[in-house]
């Protein structure tokens, strides 16, 4: 059948900048794995359910778009005992989707209630175009198995001992053991060692690492995996990392093995990881290997990894476990937001995230799955829209590498705080908002000087114990507890200042003590040291009860009686920006130059030394790391003002008042001003009447948290990171 709506309407297919969001809704996690499926517009390629919520109506008539692609799927038996054998080291191109699905095309307009025939000139384009189209998902899934891959110094300054012919295949074998498979040859003497045992049953002895201990030499290649065409799995042991050599060709001549003669005879370290995760479901295995039992209801949802994003799906989870997120989000007798592009939109994206928690829609056996396992358990939901939305426009979240869970926490916050808000709903992060005060007094002269910082998270330094460790062990560090924690973070400590009332040199006392208290307490252990300048992760247990404990002597008591104020400073003879003296004298002592400390401690509130190492070790490739930083004090150009660049700090969630301020106070430099709105949480920017709001006199607002004690706190959620590097784990 034909309709009016098909013959008025100019269908076009996809565009590869265009989003073809064919596999779940972006209202809802209903998917073309549902029974009646996914509706895909033919206009804008928004996917829109087909079910009971109607979200492909809901869209059909805001955008005024009635004609869509109906898709359905549906499992085929097939059991998979091996994976194929030729895998890619930048996608799984292992199966087709008509390899594991039959699939269901029917083309509707929802206006007309009539389906139409797919098959016509004017649609048999469009569908065709719209299947084979790259999706929404599909890009970030590819980019999840991209190999990041970059050189080291040890590669491009490796000096190679004199040349001779290293023996191969059978009469090839490890130099302390007779494995014949799973050969690292040493590019800097010839060694040949076995490698570490790999699961999916490759053997070794670590034998390659050993005498990369023993030798010091760093770089080793993978024998089996070199291929004619100069790939192969590159190793530094000294670096931990896998690496790209260059000059391969060249540096596997010198042993006597030439590239055109080579053909690769074992999987490399990326396609054993593609195996594996085809084979094997990390996610509902426990540290030992042993496997969890599924949970199925409300609140029991799982979400899948989407490759290094577990520091995202782990810090959604303890949030929207919290009671403000779940009230906030979860609201099922709602309407969602009518907005043009759903997935663009954070409001129902993040609302998208809390009913497939919350309503146990999702939370029931994946019948796909039941083939395949013994046991069986959630399909799981894939949050690609959420996590492409609130990375967009960063450096780091928006990147498939992993990522810190506490700075994803602070970025979450201060997207969610700068979003809208609509009458009779609240900031769900304003119950993690409290005061800190600070509090110097002079050591010559004794007055004091207290100052408040408002937050939503504590850094509590751990302290480090080495225990004995027995001969040829690593030595493990002394358990410690929370309260140990939190008493070396509200200590007294001595900071060398100069008094600026009695000019005396012998220091301040300092001390930081919770003036109010948030509903909810977020702590981040740092438990990081920098080891020959590299910063690597401690494993120290931190101790938390399980029961309720008190934060009552954490509390700051304020101006006290008999105590002398310190005057306070002429703002007038301030410079733009003086870097905290001990916090300055504690990067300079660490050996870096004074420009990347001011630039740090600029970034990072100008108060903690360590805020401000963790910003420097983010930013050492910055190509401007090392220019003097430069703060516009002026009023404001065109550039400051630029639109472009206020519409570019909207779409990350500023609003226009936070844009202007942020890009007058930097120059007009967009990713300086980003990081000062980050430190700069409270500030509310500059508005179109700022010359009239000036003389109107300030209404003071009610500080965050509560003083009231006993403040009692439990403990709620962990995410916790495992691993040495603090880029993986």
């Amino acid at each position: 059948m034909s309709c009016p709506h098909l013959e008025a309407t100019n269908l076009r297919p996809p565009s590869v900048s265009q989003s073809v969001y064919r596999e779940d809704c972006t209202q809802c996690f209903d998917s073309i794995d549902d029974p009646l499926g996914l509706d895909v517009c033919l206009q804008c390629f928004n996917g829109g359910c087909a079910g009971d919520r109607h979200h492909n109506h809901l869209h059909a008539a805001l955008r005024s778009h009635p004609l869509v692609l109906n898709i359905r799927r549906t499992r085929k038996a097939i059991e998979r005992d091996e994976p194929p054998s030729k895998m890619s080291k930048l996608a799984i191109a292992a199966e087709t989707e008509d390899d594991r699905y039959d699939m269901a095309l029917a083309v509707r307009c929802l206006e007309c209630n009539t389906d139409l025939d797919r098959t016509s000139d004017k649609l048999a384009g469009i569908v065709d175009a719209v299947m084979k189209a790259n999706t929404f998902s599909r890009k970030e899934e590819v980019k999840a198995w991209e190999q990041e891959l970059t050189s080291c110094e040890h590669v491009l300054l490796m000096q190679q001992h004199a040349s001779r012919k290293i023996e191969q295949g059978e009469l090839g074998h490890c130099y302390a053991c007779d494995l014949h498979e799973n050969l690292w040859l040493c590019l800097e003497c010839g060694n040949l060692g076995c490698g570490r045992k790999q699961m999916g049953g490759v053997d070794g002895n670590s034998h390659a690492l050993a005498h990369s201990d023993e030798s010091s030499h760093g770089v080793a290649v993978k024998l089996g995996s070199i291929t004619p065409e100069g790939t192969a799995d590159i190793y530094c042991y000294k670096c931990d990392e896998e690496r790209l050599d260059e000059n391969l060709g060249e540096h596997l001549a010198h042993w006597g093995i030439m590239l055109a003669e080579r053909q690769k005879t074992e999987k490399s370290l990326t396609e054993m990881q593609i195996e594996q995760n085809l084979k094997w479901d990390f996610s509902m295995t426990t540290e030992d290997g042993k496997e969890l039992n599924p949970l199925f209801g409300p609140g029991l949802t799982g979400l899948k990894n989407l490759g290094n994003s577990c520091y995202l799906a782990s810090i959604v989870q303890c949030l929207f476990d919290m009671p403000a997120f779940k009230e906030r989000y979860y609201r099922p007798n709602d309407d969602l937001p009518m907005v043009e592009d759903p997935a663009a939109d954070l409001e129902t994206q993040l609302r998208k995230i809390a009913d497939g928690l919350w309503s146990g829609r999702y939370a029931k056996v994946d019948s796909a799955l039941v083939p395949e396992s013994e046991v069986a358990h959630q399909k799981g939901l894939a949050p690609a829209m959420l996590k492409h939305l609130i990375g967009r426009g960063h450096e780091e979240f928006s990147t498939m590498r992993q990522q810190d869970a506490f700075e994803f926490l602070q970025h979450l916050f201060q997207i969610i705080s700068r979003s809208q808000h609509g009458s009779g709903l609240s900031d769900p992060t304003a119950q993690f908002r409290f005061v800190l005060e600070q509090r110097l007094q002079c050591l010559g002269c004794h007055k004091v000087r207290y100052s408040s910082t408002e937050q939503d998270n504590i850094f509590l330094d751990v302290p480090l114990e080495k225990l004995p460790a027995e001969e040829g062990e690593e030595p493990k560090y002394k358990p410690v507890t929370l309260k140990e924690c939190l008493d070396t973070f509200t200590g007294v400590e001595k900071v060398e200042l100069t008094c600026s009332d009695c000019g005396s040199k012998d220091g301040f006392t300092k001390q930081s003590l919770f003036k109010t208290f948030p509903d909810v307490l977020a702590v981040n252990t740092r438990k990081m040291a920098v080891v020959n300048w590299v910063p690597i992760k401690l494993d120290v247990p931190v101790m938390v009860p399980d029961e309720s404990f008190a934060l009552d002597e954490y509390i700051s008591k304020g101006v006290q009686p008999g105590e002398e104020l310190l005057p306070d400073e002429p703002e007038a003879q301030a410079p733009a920006f003086v870097a905290d003296e001990a916090a300055l004298a504690q990067l300079e002592g660490m050996g870096f130059p004074r420009n990347r400390c001011d630039k740090a401690l600029h970034a990072t509130g100008n108060s903690d030394a360590n805020a401000a190492m963790e910003w420097l070790f983010a930013h050492m490739d910055d190509p401007d790391i090392d220019a003097p930083l430069v703060i516009s004090g002026g009023s404001g150009g065109a550039a400051e003002a630029d639109p472009e660049k206020i519409e570019m700090l909207g779409a990350m969630g500023f609003g226009p008042p936070q844009a202007k301020k942020a890009l007058k106070e930097t120059g007009g430099d967009v990713e300086r001003a980003v990081e000062w709105l980050f430190s700069h949480p409270d500030d509310q920017g500059l508005f179109d009447d700022d010359s009239a709001a000036a003389t109107a006199p300030a209404v003071p607002s009610e500080p965050a948290g509560s003083s009231t004690l006993p403040a009692n706190f439990q403990l709620q959620s962990i995410a916790c990171h495992k691993g040495t590097s603090i880029h993986a784990g």
